[in-house]
């Protein structure tokens, strides 16, 4: 029996949900609020993982392409104290394809393929019903399907249908700015940070540098601040950012700072997450992936998740008993586990990396990356 499926938002989790349905021949209707793929910037670059996003792409028979577009030698991490002294410089081996960088771009288009998108219908809200789930469309058009996968991330739509709990402030903030052609315009930065990341942290403050693809950078100042202590850039008023940046890391060594000087647009990201142990009671007909289902710090494992979880869930639709509300039931359960586990590694993550002892930072790199 085919079922009628619809997934709210197009981002990895919602992208690679529909296209492992499609790759089982089961349509799946995607709902985007966005007019079109390219009607803002997609975000910078994204380490996906073996044993997750990897494993989500093997799963919608994409692993070789996304081999072809992935730069392993993105895995490259150095780190630096506030002083400019190289503290710990980490080059993968040449075979090692652990966790290879890919543009967030570039993967949106590899996951798109022949996805049938419908681009401009935001979603109001989903209401359950003993006759299936009716989706509210901001145009005031309706339409009902059995199952309806909300993947529209933090400040999703649809996660009213199943929980009352809305993200809260981590108390750190970034400000993203970026670098472009990178190696010909700034060749001293381009060697300081290297084929992959840099990363400098202080008392309660950091700045990280990743390369993308093409010769940009992106740049995160991070630090702790009250939620109201900073507002929303105008971006008319950079030149503001930049001064109130600089004076925020003053001290730190020049060709650090320069990471800002040469920043052209700046733009405010307070970091928000969802509790550690968000759960619901499950509702029938509606569930949540990625951002939607569990919010956290953006230290590497969110956009990954998302996908496993989105490739898991399709196959189970398209695989798995004929009862689609156990289905479901028996999905959630394990994504809660899974995701429980790594919001807690996340949410320690972020107070060492932006706390108030920089060698807390260095230990946690320690820890995680392999000698």
């Amino acid at each position: 029996m085919r079922r009628r499926i619809a997934v709210v938002g197009s981002g990895p989790a919602g992208l690679t949900f529909a296209r492992v349905l499609h790759r089982h021949g089961h349509p799946v209707a995607v709902f985007e609020r966005d007019p079109a793929p390219d009607a803002r910037p997609p975000g910078g670059t994204l380490d996906l993982h073996e044993a997750l996003g990897q494993l989500a792409l093997d799963k919608a028979g994409l692993l070789a392409e996304f081999r072809a577009l992935s730069r392993p030698e993105g895995q490259a991490m150095r780190i630096l104290d506030t002083e400019g002294t190289v503290l710990r410089d980490w080059r993968p081996r040449p075979e090692d394809r652990a966790h290879p960088e890919i543009d967030r771009g570039q993967l949106r288009d590899l996951l798109l393929g022949p996805l049938g998108v419908q681009w401009g219908r935001g979603v109001s809200r989903v209401v359950p019903g003993a006759d299936g789930v009716l989706v509210h469309f901001e145009d005031g058009r309706q339409d009902t399907f059995d199952l309806v996968v909300g993947a529209d991330g933090a400040w999703s739509r649809v996660r009213s249908a199943v929980s009352s709990v809305t993200p809260h402030y981590t108390g750190v903030t970034s400000i993203e700015t970026s670098l472009d052609d990178v190696d010909t315009r700034h060749p001293g930065l381009a060697r300081l940070i290297g084929d992959g990341s840099l990363a400098v942290y202080g008392v309660n403050r950091a700045l990280v540098a990743q390369r993308n693809s093409g010769g940009h950078v992106k740049v995160y100042a991070q630090f702790r601040a009250p939620l109201d202590g900073h507002r929303d850039p105008d971006p008319a008023d950079a030149e503001a950012v930049r001064s109130g940046l600089l004076a925020l890391f003053d001290g730190w060594a020049d060709p650090v700072l320069d990471l800002i000087r040469h920043g052209d647009t700046f733009v405010h990201r307070p970091l928000h997450v969802l509790p550690v142990s968000h759960t619901w009671a499950h509702v029938p007909g509606v569930t949540l992936l990625g951002d939607a289902a569990h919010l956290m710090p953006p230290l590497g494992a969110g956009a990954n998740l998302a996908m496993l979880e989105g490739a898991e869930l399709a196959e189970s639709v398209a695989t798995g008993s004929e009862d689609l509300d156990e289905t479901v039931r028996a999905f959630e359960e394990r994504m809660w586990a899974r995701a429980g586990r790594w919001a807690e590694i996340t949410t320690a993550g972020l107070e060492r990396l932006v706390g108030p002892d920089p060698a807390e930072a260095l230990a946690l790199f320690d820890q995680v990356q392999p000698s």
